[in-house]
């Protein structure tokens, strides 16, 4: 209990000293990160991170789809949606097996 206390009283006093800072400060601290993220350096690190990003994500993709493909699952999904009805539905299974009648 007592750490809460501290807890909540280290937030009061930041409160407190935040708030005399002011909205001064805050733009301040905005305008210097703003600053920042435009820096050509960074820009160009956010674009390696972001090819990165991409890469890794298409990786993934490409490997989860290749091990499905050999489940029950996957041929569920790799498989387009039997005829519909005249309501646009289809009475083929659903990717667990059961089933269903769904839009089309």
């Amino acid at each position: 209990m007592r750490g809460k206390l501290w807890f909540l009283g280290g937030v009061a006093v930041g409160f407190v000293v935040g708030a005399r800072a002011g909205r001064e400060r805050y733009d301040q601290l905005v305008a210097t990160a703003r600053r920042m993220w435009d820096h050509p350096t960074v820009q160009e690190a956010a674009g390696v991170v972001q090819a990165q990003a991409n890469r890794l994500y298409e990786e993934g993709k490409e490997t989860v789809t290749e091990k499905l493909s050999h489940t029950k699952l996957g041929e569920r999904f790799s498989h387009p949606p039997g005829p519909t009805d005249e309501a646009g539905f289809t009475s083929d299974r659903d990717p667990l097996g059961n089933s269903a009648q769904r839009p089309a």
